[in-house]
C-alpha cells in the first residue's frame, strides 16, 4: 500500500507514519518543510504549499500525478481553510483511492447535548474565504473543509473528528499540565465545589488517533466519525485522582469555586486551565460525545 500524508511532521503526523510503516506501507509526505523538516530523512517528501497562491503551491504534486504517481490513500492532517482543501482534494480525487480528512469535534454548533453523534448540527460562517483562522472561526472553517473533502471523494472519504489529542510529542501542555503538576506534590488547586465534580472529560491518545486514520484506509471505512475517548466515562475528579495515584508525592487537592475562577481570577475555561469547563448547561455534552460509530468500525 502507498500512503500520501499532507503535513506529517507535527504532532499527529508522525504517529500516522509509524502506524503505516508497521503495516509495511510506503509513505510519501507533502509539506512546506517548515516543521521538523529533517524528521523523516528516509521518506520521499514532495515540497509545496496547501495554498496554490503561495510559492510553488501544488505544482510539485500536480507534476507527480501527471507523471503517473498514485496512492492507495491520502491522510490530510493540515487542512484548515476550505479553499485549500478543495484544491488538494480535487487534484487527488483521481490519483488516490481513499481520502481521510482530520477534522475536529469543534465543528459542532453546540456542546450542550450529552452523547451527541455525528449527525449533530455543525457551525456555520459567512464569507469563509475572507475569514482568518481564530478560535471563533476554527470550527466552522473545519466543517467547510469536511464538505470539500466529501465533495471530491464521496463515499471514498473518511472525516475524523478528534477531541483533545494528547500523548507523546504534544506541544500544547493541555493535558500534561495535570500529571506534571500533581507529580510535584503539595497543595494543588482544582476547580469546582468540595463535593466531587461529575462533569465528564474526554481526550484521545495521539497513537490511537494515528492508528484509526490508517485503519480507515486499510479497511475502507468511509463516512464521519467522532474520534475521542477514553473507552468509558471519566470525570474530572477521577482524572486528577488517577494522576495522584501514579505518584509517590504527597498531594492535597484544594477546591476553588468556579465563580471565583471565572469572575475574580479571570481564568478562562479550557485554555486558561487545561481540561476545565464550568459546570454549565452549554458544556453538558463536551466530555460526553458519542464515539459509538468509531468503536464499531
Amino acid at each position: 500500500m502507498e500512503l500520501l500524508v499532507l503535513g506529517g511532521t507535527a504532532f499527529l503526523g508522525p504517529e500516522i507514519v509509524a502506524s503505516a510503516q508497521r503495516r509495511g506501507w510506503k509513505v510519501t509526505l507533502f509539506n512546506r518543510g517548515k516543521t521538523r523538516a529533517d524528521l523523516f530523512p528516509d521518506l520521499e517528501t514532495i515540497r509545496g504549499d496547501r495554498d496554490p497562491a503561495k510559492g510553488e503551491g501544488l505544482k510539485a504534486l500536480e507534476k507527480a500525478i501527471a507523471d503517473g504517481r498514485r496512492w492507495d490513500g491520502v491522510i490530510d492532517t493540515s487542512g484548515y481553510r476550505p479553499q485549500d482543501v478543495r484544491a488538494s482534494a480535487t487534484l487527488l480525487a483521481k490519483a488516490a483511492r481513499h481520502y481521510v480528512f482530520v477534522s475536529t469535534v469543534s465543528v459542532y454548533a453546540s456542546m450542550a447535548t450529552p452523547n451527541a453523534d455525528e449527525t449533530a448540527a455543525v457551525g456555520t460562517i459567512e464569507t469563509p474565504e475572507e475569514q482568518k483562522l481564530s478560535n471563533e472561526t476554527y470550527g466552522p472553517l473545519k466543517a467547510l473543509c469536511e464538505q470539500e473533502s466529501l465533495k471530491a471523494f464521496g463515499e471514498r472519504c473518511s472525516v475524523l473528528r478528534p477531541g483533545l489529542i494528547v500523548g507523546p510529542g504534544d506541544p500544547t501542555d493541555r493535558f500534561t499540565y495535570w500529571p506534571v503538576r500533581i507529580a510535584r506534590g503539595g497543595r494543588v488547586l482544582v476547580p469546582g465545589p468540595k463535593e466531587p465534580r461529575k462533569a465528564l472529560i474526554s481526550f484521545v491518545d495521539v497513537r490511537d488517533c494515528g492508528e484509526f486514520c490508517v485503519r480507515c484506509i486499510a479497511d475502507g471505512h468511509g463516512g464521519t466519525y467522532n474520534v475521542t475517548g477514553p473507552a468509558g466515562p471519566l470525570t474530572f475528579d477521577e482524572m486528577v485522582d488517577g494522576c495522584k495515584a501514579c505518584t509517590a508525592a504527597s498531594v492535597e487537592f484544594v477546591p476553588i469555586d468556579e465563580t471565583y475562577l471565572l469572575e475574580t481570577a479571570k481564568v478562562s475555561p479550557w485554555m486558561g486551565l487545561p481540561l476545565w469547563l464550568p459546570e454549565d448547561p452549554q458544556f453538558a455534552g463536551a466530555g460526553n460525545i458519542s464515539r459509538a460509530r468509531a468503536v464499531a468500525a
